[in-house]
């Protein structure tokens, strides 16, 4: 197993996510607790010492069977990280119920890594307005031990991160964000990690495979990619395009069954990032994809003096495409939509077609808004 150096210890660059253990009969709030055992004993004979879980993973049930398993190793032999979560606003005055129920879950006198859950445009209000006392009282258990390192991790925006950073940068030691070779770009993966450099802060990847939708792909990119490395499965290239970046430190992924754990254990046995001809070629496909499979926005802002409506266009089709490419369970568009008036959601749109007239790309702006209040709806 790969480590890496983060202050004093020495942690596995592969963690154990726990937001998608082995489930009995598909249902997700019933852990198959012993083929967790079973991941776990591996992981941890292979050298896997970081394991992450949260208060909303598996409706609430991978703390309590996360602490269950754990409970069976000397606590100095790995490290647990769990979460704040504020990703519900019912949450924001609760901190103090919340933090000692988990300490109860997970059968631990201690965290390892905390986290201040999911900063994104929906709660970044809540989490900064400190009459909730979240940070005071976190900061409070740091001081007592029960907290060793305090982070956040995020699936806003750029500016929602900088809002947050220039309040609370002081007090975090790291983030944890989405990063992975499609959403480098699309979802400005690579600015976000810019922006994470001028705290000094070191980064925790969560999505490296996006759900397991980059462990398989087209056969035409697959053939791209085996051209390079004939021996490298497709997950293994998500890997080992995160071992390309020296940021990161600790790469968390959600393992549903021990195939995907024993994969990717070893491919966390050596350290091969990727060339440039390779990191080329990869972000071509990403390119590719995102090209075939979402609306060619630029963001020129052409189409929004000519709304009736005063839609945000371009954040709408952003919107989007970040559905389109991630299906019925993305949960990240819902989320920022829910922070917009109704008279601003992409069902506001009357179909004039001022807009889309306008459109140096051809953009059906119309349909595409049509389209997405549809899937919203359904």
């Amino acid at each position: 197993m790969l480590y890496k150096d983060f202050k004093d210890l020495k942690l596995s660059a592969l963690g154990m996510g726990c937001m998608r253990l082995p489930l009995v009969d598909g249902d997700d709030a019933k852990i198959d607790e012993q083929a967790t055992r079973d991941m776990v004993a591996y992981a941890m004979e292979k050298g896997v010492n970081y394991y992450d879980t949260a208060w909303g993973y598996h409706g609430g049930t991978s703390e309590t069977v996360m602490g269950e398993v754990l409970k069976d190793y000397p606590r100095d032999s790995f490290y647990l990280a769990t979460k704040f979560p504020g990703y519900d606003l019912a949450n924001m005055d609760k901190v103090v119920e919340i933090f000692n129920k988990q300490l109860e879950k997970l059968q631990v006198e201690y965290f390892d890594f905390y986290l201040i859950h999911n900063v994104c445009e929906k709660n970044i209000d809540d989490y900064l307005d400190e009459s909730h006392g979240i940070m005071a009282y976190l900061l409070e258990q740091k001081a007592a031990g029960k907290i060793r390192h305090l982070g956040f991790s995020a699936h806003g925006d750029i500016p929602v991160m900088r809002r947050f950073l220039e309040k609370y940068g002081e007090h975090m030691e790291f983030c944890q964000i989405q990063i992975n070779w499609l959403d480098w770009e699309f979802q400005n993966a690579k600015g976000k990690i810019e922006l994470l450099n001028e705290y000094h802060l070191p980064v925790w990847v969560m999505e490296p495979v996006r759900g397991g939708k980059l462990a398989t792909l087209a056969e035409e990119h697959e053939q791209r990619l085996r051209a390079l490395r004939p021996e490298a499965s497709v997950a293994e290239w998500a890997f080992r395009f995160l071992q390309t970046l020296p940021e990161v430190c600790v790469t968390l992924s959600g393992m549903s069954n021990f195939d995907q754990l024993k994969e990717n254990i070893a491919t966390f046995e050596e350290d091969k990032p990727l060339n440039n001809e390779e990191m080329g070629a990869l972000l071509g496909v990403a390119s590719d994809m995102l090209g075939k499979q979402t609306v060619p926005c630029t963001a020129c802002h052409y189409c929004t003096p000519h709304c009736p409506q005063g839609l945000d266009i371009p954040r709408l089709l952003e919107l989007y495409n970040q559905y389109l490419l991630t299906g019925k369970g993305d949960f990240i568009a819902p989320m920022v939509l829910s922070t917009f008036p109704e008279d601003k959601q992409p069902g506001a749109c009357i179909g004039c077609g001022s807009c889309a007239a306008v459109c140096p790309q051809g953009v059906d702006i119309p349909g595409a808004l049509a389209d997405f209040a549809e899937k919203l709806a359904g």
